[in-house]
């Protein structure tokens, strides 16, 4: 069977002045290879690796050429335009491929760059999507935990976390109690490992090493207590929800930088509160 954005073997089966057919013995089905795609020296009953997709006028035509995207996995690929049906993007075929609103995680520009999957649509149809590419990255990481590695965010998952493509290819994910709210979607992150999981997951995190990050949330927490006129009404007591609406922070973060600034004696720990000291 004929099998759209996917490679295959087939055989030529007859030759014409504007290109060669090729057949699937199984079900002879044939598909044209153009003339000016087809390599020197072949002959009929020779077998081609090809690339099957649809030309300008929805005809399946087959190609020697690499594409940029297949169904196997998922590439960043360049937006050419937007029009009032949704974008065309550049995948290294003479064709560009369509990317659907209803198939976009954010709306796209010209000239961005977008990780996107391949697939069939109801019309029989190739296009592109930006969602369900979770299930396509690579679970073979070449990394260990502590790893620096940078990814792009391709989907909020608020139950789970943030899920980022590292290096557009494998699959990762910052969990859910880090803050977020600055990023959107495409947007390239710098991340380091914390865990590589059994099935080849990557857990990430945005933060830096707890000792290093101790100063910045220091810091943080002291504009917080300033800007509630040096008297910061929950302690480390409070849950991590309250933490997190307040200050952007874990509770364990929280927690290493009140223990820090108390050890300064930079801040009192009294009746629930936060008091910053005045020097």
């Amino acid at each position: 069977m004929l099998r759209l954005g996917e490679y295959q073997e087939l055989k030529i089966s007859r030759k014409k002045d504007f290109g060669i057919y090729l057949i699937d013995e199984l079900t002879k089905e044939e598909v044209l290879l153009p003339k000016k795609e087809v390599p020197g020296g072949c002959g009929i009953g020779e077998t081609l690796r090809v690339f099957l997709y649809l030309d300008s006028e929805d005809r399946p035509v087959a190609t020697v050429e690499e594409p940029l995207l297949t169904m196997e996995k998922p590439a960043v690929l360049v937006v050419r335009e937007v029009t009032r049906i949704g974008a065309f993007l550049d995948w290294g075929l003479p064709k560009d491929l369509f990317l659907p609103y209803k198939e976009m995680t954010k709306r796209v520009k010209a000239g961005e760059e977008v990780l996107v999957r391949l697939y069939v649509d109801h019309s029989r149809r190739l296009a592109a999507s930006m969602r369900k590419l979770y299930p396509l990255l690579s679970l073979h990481p070449p990394y260990a935990a502590g790893d620096k590695v940078k990814g792009r965010i391709y989907e909020f998952g608020h139950d789970f976390g943030t899920f980022v493509a590292v290096d557009d290819r494998y699959s990762g994910m910052i969990p859910r109690h880090e803050d977020v709210t600055s990023y959107s979607i495409g947007d390239i992150v710098e991340a380091r490992i914390t865990a590589v999981k059994e099935d080849g997951k990557l857990d990430l995190t945005l933060r830096d090493r707890a000792y290093l990050e101790i100063g910045k949330d220091a810091e943080h927490i002291l504009s917080i207590i300033d800007s509630y006129g040096g008297v910061l009404p929950f302690t480390e007591a409070a849950s991590p929800e309250v933490i997190r609406r307040e200050t952007g922070l874990s509770k364990n973060a929280f927690k290493r930088a009140v223990g820090h600034l108390y050890k300064e004696r930079i801040i009192s720990l009294e009746q629930g509160k936060i008091r910053r000291i005045q020097s």
